[in-house]
């Protein structure tokens, strides 16, 4: 049987417009029951700078962070998802 995740931590993840990868994230998250926080980095560049500059020079979109930890972006939290891993951030 399998649990559906429950988050203690904040989700937010960090998108620009017509970005599919954001989209599919948002996807994935929504339909996990997972609440979460989107932050468009559009019109603030610097804001995305400072996160590049905390996460390793990271650059695409999204930026997803459970709680304080820094996820990765899509493919990062899918295979989270898929390997039963994501339950151990959320909590």
């Amino acid at each position: 049987m399998t649990t559906k995740p429950s988050s203690k931590k904040e989700i937010r993840v960090y998108t620009t417009n017509y970005c599919p990868y954001c989209l599919n994230a948002k996807k994935l998250l929504s339909g996990l029951g997972l609440a979460f926080a989107e932050i468009n980095l559009e019109d603030d560049p610097d804001l995305r700078q400072k996160l590049s500059s905390e996460n390793n020079g990271w650059r695409t979109v999204p930026m997803i962070f459970i709680g304080d930890h820094f996820v990765g972006g899509f493919t990062d939290l899918k295979t989270l998802h898929d390997s039963g891993k994501l339950n151990d951030f959320l909590a």
